[in-house]
């Protein structure tokens, strides 16, 4: 496992970033390193006004996942000055995993057990909550291969959820990563069980009022709506740029990876139903 967080703590993204077409004005082209001089997309991306800028927002989205996680964010707000420091440097200077996770477990973060994610999900695993911000996007072309997906030209086609993630110990039995993604999304996947009750319930209610004939087609309609998860299909899941296997224990993508202010960020790829 500390071989999985090592490699993952190490990685890295080529990243080139080049001055809008349309604020151009000399020639050669100014090299790549600048996004926009002027009508900076505020609505999209957060400015960078220097390194404590960076700093404090990761602070703040460390005090979110405390809170989500122990329902307070105490540990993080009682850290002692060099604690604090010390732990921004070890993001800071990518590689230095051994300083982060010394410091780190004193915020006594944790929200998954060792030994279930080490048995191969036979084991128990604390009851827990994990903080997950997940990035959807939603597709109505069928694709094989992403290369082949139609492009992303606009933010808007992207979902942007906070969410956190249900996790109760049951002997025998492991949550998935399809588990996971599925409860963080019940607008698309909803609990078929609890919606049978629902239809149950509502075809003794409406049986009196209607005729047959009307009330089968009044709750035919009413489950078509209730299951968009027959027409939904996950296509994509990538966590830390890796497209991890959806029957892996989500306790080891929790353990292995999350970011260090403590959340786990998903980004998923959904086919749906075309809108007519």
């Amino acid at each position: 496992m500390e071989e999985a967080q090592k490699y993952v703590w190490e990685g890295a993204i080529p990243l080139q970033i080049h001055l809008h077409e349309s604020e151009v004005t000399t020639l050669p082209t100014p090299p790549p390193a600048l996004v926009h001089f002027r009508g900076y997309p505020s609505n999209i991306l957060v400015p960078c006004e220097g390194e404590d800028s960076v700093k404090w927002s990761f602070i703040n989205s460390l005090k979110e996942a405390a809170y989500i996680i122990n329902g307070n964010c105490k540990n993080v707000m009682n850290m002692s000055q060099p604690d604090q420091v010390e732990l921004w440097r070890s993001v800071l200077n990518a590689g230095n995993l051994e300083a982060y996770v010394r410091i780190s477990s004193k915020l006594k973060l944790g929200t998954v057990g060792d030994e279930y994610a080490d048995s191969g999900g036979q084991g128990q695993v604390k009851t827990g909550r994990v903080p997950v911000r997940l990035y959807v996007w939603s597709v109505s072309e069928d694709f094989d291969d992403l290369e082949d997906a139609p492009q992303i030209d606009s933010w808007d086609k992207i979902s942007y959820i906070n969410r956190p993630v249900e996790i109760h110990g049951e002997e025998g039995n492991y949550f998935t990563l399809q588990d996971a993604v599925k409860s963080i999304l019940p607008e698309y996947f909803p609990n078929k069980s609890s919606t049978n009750e629902e239809s149950s319930r509502d075809e003794d209610e409406n049986e009196q009022k209607v005729p047959s004939e009307e009330g089968e087609k009044y709750l035919s309609e009413n489950v078509e709506s209730f299951y968009p998860s027959d027409n939904v299909e996950i296509k994509l899941v990538r966590i830390q740029g890796i497209e991890p296997k959806m029957e892996i224990p989500f306790s080891w993508i929790v353990k292995n990876l999350t970011n260090p202010e403590h959340y786990l960020h998903i980004c998923v790829c959904l086919k749906v139903p075309q809108v007519l």
